[in-house]
């Protein structure tokens, strides 16, 4: 009978989670598309962003056994200054999603700099996963709102398709450009 419980306990907090997040993406595309949605930059410890970034995606690489590569270069100021939540969430949106399309072999995240003139830093991360690929039609729509590709092999993943499309505006928000590359069923 506890562990019944337990399982309902757990099977409710899970649901209120996803839903938690259902509603931040709902109200950030609203926040996006209303003209209010405002970059907070700030000054922040790059070490401790990358490792609660590795710390959220690692347990869930882990529990679909899948090798978490990491590529962090020493090269990156321990300061920088910018919105580290904001960061943080595309990222996280970005390893997410390598993760969910995933289901065998490896994702992985690379962080690189390079110091521009000002002194401003131009940061790259990039996210790879041994997962099932982009058609390459689908690219070009990979970005907009509610758009989730090839949803006949993805209808039992998860998700809304608002991330990438909120990550692509943050990152316009922030003066940085997100790409893709793949190669459907690689």
């Amino acid at each position: 009978k506890d562990d019944t419980i337990k399982e309902y306990a757990c099977n409710i907090q899970n649901a209120s989670k996803m839903l938690l997040a259902l509603i931040n993406d709902v109200l950030d595309m609203s926040k996006i598309e209303s003209g209010k949605m405002e970059i907070v930059p700030v000054q922040y410890e790059t070490g401790s962003m990358f490792s609660e970034l590795v710390n959220l995606i690692w347990i869930r690489a882990h529990e679909k056994k899948l090798e978490f590569k990491l590529d962090i270069s020493p090269e990156i100021p321990s300061m920088l200054f910018g919105d580290e939540v904001r960061i943080k969430q595309i990222i996280t949106n970005l390893l997410t999603n390598a993760v969910k399309y995933t289901q065998k072999g490896f994702i992985s995240l690379t962080a690189r700099s390079e110091v521009k003139e000002n002194n401003k830093v131009l940061l790259t991360i990039s996210v790879r996963d041994s997962g099932i690929g982009i058609r390459k039609e689908d690219m070009q729509r990979l970005f907009h709102s509610f758009q989730r590709v090839d949803e006949g092999t993805n209808a039992g993943i998860e998700g809304t398709g608002l991330g990438l499309s909120i990550s692509h505006q943050l990152v316009e928000m922030m003066g940085g450009k997100i790409t893709v590359d793949s190669i459907y069923q690689k």
